[in-house]
């Protein structure tokens, strides 16, 4: 009797439908430096809504508030969670670096996701050319002002390695134009910010013929200021970054002259997981390409949110 039983359960083992285990759990974790920034948000809510599309991937995601210490603390509670990824937005390239090296070393596979870090202690770096980004938009404002004029610059987050290199690609170009002065304004990605430094800018004497801004938010944040002095928006040439549905709409009604198109890089972080997951190698370092949108093309190309 017992030999009977037996054989029958060997059967039913041998017939149950395939696979037999379950299918590998894998759980995400997104820290981001703010979701005040709403190209940041869009950051989070494109990864998680990636990640969905994978019934055994589990996502969690954090808001710093802007603060270092904050964001340094929420990556080391993702480490003592055990998660099995982390995706960094950092507002710091040199303080986060210490913690980051931390959970690589752990054998946690990081993602730093559009802002850099020192050092290479993480799995990849996923970015666009931020150089380019600021070349780009200083090419465009020179030709338009036919090389002479003021130019605002309104830069980001001062300790990030994006707003650097913005910077930096915006002064190599506009070097090229001798009778174009440059000034520059610290908006830190954020309108409210923008506001606050655009108000005694426009109160005061200083003429502006046109803006770069390293994002469409400090952009937005300066339009508002401008219509509150009086000053028409499509009276200035006036180039963002990033290439929100707000931005895209301003252009098409004419009261901002470019954006160029900057990748949030949720998709593609979401799909170097999937490879690390299979076990496959990723390079260290993946650009997305970048794009300058005008009123020739703004019908055609998709805005990023």
């Amino acid at each position: 009797m017992p030999f009977f039983v037996l054989n029958i359960t060997f059967l039913v083992l041998f017939f149950l439908p395939f696979p037999l285990i379950a299918a590998q759990r894998y759980t995400i974790a997104f820290a981001q430096d703010t979701l005040a920034n709403d190209f940041r948000k869009a950051q989070v809510a494109e990864v998680q809504k990636a990640v969905a599309t994978h019934p055994n991937w589990t996502f969690l995601s954090s808001d710093a508030h802007g603060e270092t210490a904050l964001l340094i603390h929420q990556i080391n509670h993702f480490i003592d969670c055990q998660v099995d990824l982390i995706i960094v937005g950092t507002n710091d390239e040199k303080a986060v670096v210490p913690i980051i090296a931390k959970a690589y070393h752990q054998g946690i596979k990081v993602l730093i996701l559009d802002r850099g870090i020192q050092g290479g202690d993480y799995t990849t770096f996923i970015h666009s050319d931020n150089r380019k980004i600021g070349q780009l938009g200083a090419r465009y404002i020179a030709q338009r002002l036919k090389g002479k004029g003021v130019v605002l610059l309104l830069e980001g987050l001062a300790n990030t390695d994006v707003t650097r290199l913005r910077t930096q690609g915006f002064r190599e170009e506009m070097a090229h134009y001798p009778h174009i002065h440059v000034i520059k304004r610290r908006g830190n990605y954020l309108r409210s910010d923008t506001i606050h430094v655009m108000e005694p800018l426009l109160a005061s004497p200083t003429p502006i013929d046109a803006i770069f801004s390293e994002s469409d938010s400090m952009l937005s944040g300066a339009r508002l200021v401008l219509n509150r002095h009086g000053i028409p928006p499509q009276s200035l040439i006036t180039v963002g970054c990033d290439y929100t549905s707000e931005a895209k709409k301003a252009i098409h009604e004419g009261t901002q002259s470019a954006s160029i198109l900057f990748p949030l890089g949720g998709v593609q972080s979401v799909a170097v997981a999937e490879r690390l997951f299979k076990g496959k190698k990723v390079p260290k370092e993946i650009r997305i390409p970048v794009q300058l949108i005008t009123p020739h093309n703004v019908r055609q190309i998709k805005a990023i949110f």
